[in-house]
């Protein structure tokens, strides 16, 4: 068995233009297409609007940031507060995570309590003490 080849002849049927012509009569029912200088203006155009877009980018963020500028500033100050929350837990995980270091501070804060316990609220007169102390914390932070 042998394989048969057919041998194509070379068509020489190329429009100047470098593009094959239709075939046949079905010339009449092809779209023309628009001359080469509508696509360069509508690029143009298209160009154009996204430069003054771009150009305009600034001054919607700044009338945003001003519009909503206090909103702005709790969300930040919420995710801050957020950020330092999981940041905190992290280093008492941490710290919890090292072997008789957690004891060690349980132990220093039962010690600080019953000193602060003995120190301040067993007497009349330490208790008064301790209450002008926390007034006059109050009147530094507060300002009354």
């Amino acid at each position: 068995m042998e394989t048969q080849q057919k041998q194509l002849e070379p068509v020489d049927a190329i429009a100047p233009g470098g593009m094959l012509p239709p075939s046949g009569g079905e010339t009449a029912n092809l779209s023309q297409l628009p001359p080469a200088s509508e696509p360069e203006a509508q690029w143009r155009r298209v160009t154009r609007r996204i430069t003054h877009f771009l150009d305009q980018i600034p001054e919607y963020i700044s009338s945003f940031f001003q519009k909503n500028q206090r909103s702005l500033i709790n969300v930040v100050l919420i995710l801050t507060a957020i950020i330092t929350l999981k940041v905190v837990i992290a280093i008492l995980a941490a710290i919890n995570g090292v072997p008789l270091l957690s004891p060690s501070f349980e132990l220093i804060g039962i010690g600080y309590f019953t000193w602060f316990s003995l120190r301040y609220l067993t007497k009349s007169e330490t208790r008064q003490e301790l209450i002008a102390k926390i007034r006059l914390l109050k009147q530094e932070i507060v300002g009354e």
